[in-house]
């Protein structure tokens, strides 16, 4: 079989190269500390578009430090009694896509609700106010500023503060929520359930954002990690700050929020991705200590991978 990445045997022990920074712990509780403390000022107000066997809402709340983020929000109608919900979460410079891609899982008497990530190709707000390069991505945005201030800190804590206000809606049973996305998406439903560890199960798909040093040491820090390369071109040409640069990505690395997540797994990877290389979504995947399962496609990269949609509604049915 062709290869872009190591063989499968060393796959399933590989365990990352990124550093892992000596605080990361209590990093993170000091996030959640933050994100507790906002005031949500929830808003939730019908849609434009509405369809006869749901109800589109558009959905808002304030993250950390001020963001306004939104997400659609469709509900099934005539379903009695607290019913299970869907988080979704797009793909790096996305947004959350249309109304009609959600209506699939209102016809099963689901909520699916799909957030816009602040600053990217939807409607949630990214405030700003990092020291040092804004420009040509997020992985770096405040890279040179305070740990506390990279941006996909706030992002990642965007996504657990959705899920708890999901789960506090009233027609929605809170022990019966779940998450999904692919790419960046992937990355987000593993940050998520690490965060909000009542997250019951997970369908990530080749995730994003994790072991960042592999993907540089791979060469491949273009296309989705451009930004890697870029950073060091600009702000460090000489790489003397090489490892300080890794180890304070290794905050917002996914692999290292891995043994946090509670809820059952399913993932999906092609081994022939080059976007997000295998090794590096199997660093995550080697940290998850909740009950998992993966879905390989030896011949894909990152595409579409045939049949897996199906799969996740599957898995979805089967256990909410």
């Amino acid at each position: 079989m062709p290869l872009v990445d190591m063989p499968m045997e060393k796959l399933k022990e590989y365990r990352g190269i990124n550093p892992r920074p000596d605080d990361f712990d209590d990093y993170w509780e000091r996030a959640l500390k933050e994100m507790k403390a906002v005031d949500p000022e929830l808003e939730i107000t019908p849609s434009s578009f509405q369809v006869p066997f749901a109800e589109c809402y558009d959905l808002t709340f304030t993250g950390v430090r001020g963001a306004r983020i939104y997400a659609k929000y469709v509900k099934p109608k005539n379903v009695p009694g607290p019913h299970p919900a869907v988080l979704q979460f797009h793909g790096y410079s996305g947004h959350s896509g249309d109304w009609t891609s959600k209506l699939g899982w209102a016809a099963l008497g689901y909520s699916v609700i799909a957030m816009d990530v602040r600053g990217q190709g939807g409607r949630s707000e990214d405030t700003g106010g990092v020291k040092g390069n804004t420009l040509r991505g997020q992985i770096i945005r405040g890279l040179s500023d305070h740990p506390d201030n990279l941006l996909f800190r706030h992002v990642f804590l965007d996504t657990a503060q959705l899920a708890g206000i999901v789960m506090s809606l009233p027609e929605v049973d809170p022990a019966r929520v779940a998450a999904m996305g692919g790419s960046q998406g992937g990355g987000l439903t593993l940050a998520c359930a690490a965060l909000e560890p009542r997250i019951k199960l997970l369908a990530p798909v080749f995730p994003f954002l994790s072991d960042y040093r592999r993907v540089w040491e791979m060469d491949l820090a273009k296309d989705a990690y451009e930004e890697l390369r870029l950073y060091f071109r600009s702000f460090d040409p000489t790489h003397e700050r090489e490892d300080e640069i890794f180890r304070k990505l290794g905050y917002i690395d996914v692999q290292y929020l891995a043994p946090r997540i509670q809820g059952e797994v399913m993932m999906a990877v092609g081994l022939m991705d080059t976007v997000t290389p295998p090794s590096t979504q199997f660093a995550a995947y080697n940290k998850i200590v909740a009950k998992k399962r993966l879905v390989v496609y030896p011949d894909f990269g990152h595409e579409h991978l045939p049949g897996n949609d199906d799969k996740t509604i599957s898995f979805f049915q089967e256990k909410l």
